[in-house]
C-alpha cells in the first residue's frame, strides 16, 4: 500500500504511486582497432628470434636474449591482442592470441633466474645443466604441440596464410621436441629452418591485416578458405 506524504501545500501526495521517467544515457558506439596485426607480427618476430638462436649464430649459445621478445612483444603484445579479440566477439582470435601470449610468457619464465627453473636442473657441483633439463623442456613443447594442432584444425576455414602459419608451427614444435628428447642437433636445426617458414607466413598474414584497412595502397592476398 502506498504511503501518503504531506506536500508543502497541505495536500496528501502519493510518492510511491508517482511515475518517474529517467532518460538512458546516450550510447556512443566505440570503434575498436583490429588486433590481428599486433598478434601476428609479435608472433612472427618471436618465432624468428627463437629459431635464429636455435642455430647458434655468431657463437651465441645462450637463448636468454630472447626473453625480452618473449616477455613483452610476444607475450604481453599477443595477450593484449587476445583480450581485444574477446571484446570484439572473435572467440577463435581471442583464444589463439591469448594462448600463444601465455606460451611466450611461460617459455620466457624458464630462463628467468628468479623462477628457479634452470637452477633446479643445474648440477650443483659442476654448474652445468643436467640432461633432465632438455627432457623437461621437450615435454613442455609436446604439450604445446597438442594445443597447436587443435588451433590448426580450428583454422581450416580461415585463410591460407594463417593456416600455413599454424601448420608449420606444428612441424616446428614436433621437430624441436624430438630433437631435445633424442639429443640430435640436426632435428633442432631442422626445427629452426621450419620456424623461419612459420615466421614468414605469420609476417605475411600480419602485414596483410595491417595494410588492408585502407591506410596503404597495398592489398596483400591471404587466400581465403571459406566459401562465400
Amino acid at each position: 500500500m502506498s504511503t501518503p506524504a504531506i506536500a508543502p501545500t497541505g495536500r496528501a501526495v502519493d510518492l510511491e504511486g508517482q511515475t518517474t521517467t529517467t532518460t538512458a544515457p546516450h550510447h556512443v558506439p566505440r570503434a575498436l582497432g583490429n588486433p590481428a596485426p599486433l598478434g601476428l607480427l609479435s608472433f612472427a618476430t618471436t618465432m624468428f628470434m627463437t629459431s635464429l638462436l636455435n642455430l647458434q649464430p655468431r657463437g651465441v649459445n645462450a637463448p636468454n636474449i630472447a626473453v625480452a621478445f618473449l616477455t613483452f612483444f610476444g607475450g604481453v603484445g599477443q595477450f593484449i591482442a587476445g583480450i581485444v579479440e574477446f571484446v570484439r566477439g572473435n572467440t577463435l582470435g581471442a583464444t589463439l592470441f591469448s594462448s600463444y601470449g601465455g606460451f611466450n610468457l611461460s617459455y620466457a619464465l624458464i630462463y628467468l633466474p628468479g623462477s628457479g627453473i634452470v637452477s633446479a636442473y643445474t648440477d650443483p657441483e659442476t654448474g652445468e645443466l643436467m640432461p633432465e633439463f632438455d627432457q623437461a623442456v621437450a615435454m613442455y613443447i609436446w604439450a604445446w604441440f597438442i594445443i597447436s594442432v587443435i588451433f590448426t584444425v580450428a583454422n581450416i576455414r580461415t585463410t591460407w596464410a594463417l593456416l600455413g602459419t599454424l601448420f608449420f608451427l606444428d612441424v616446428t614444435l614436433i621437430l624441436l621436441a624430438a630433437g631435445l628428447m633424442s639429443g640430435r642437433a640436426s632435428c633442432i636445426k631442422a626445427s629452426a629452418a621450419i620456424g623461419f617458414v612459420t615466421a614468414c607466413f605469420s609476417y605475411w598474414a600480419g602485414a596483410a591485416a595491417l595494410y588492408g584497412d585502407g591506410t596503404t595502397p597495398f592489398n596483400i592476398p591471404v587466400g581465403p578458405l571459406k566459401k562465400e
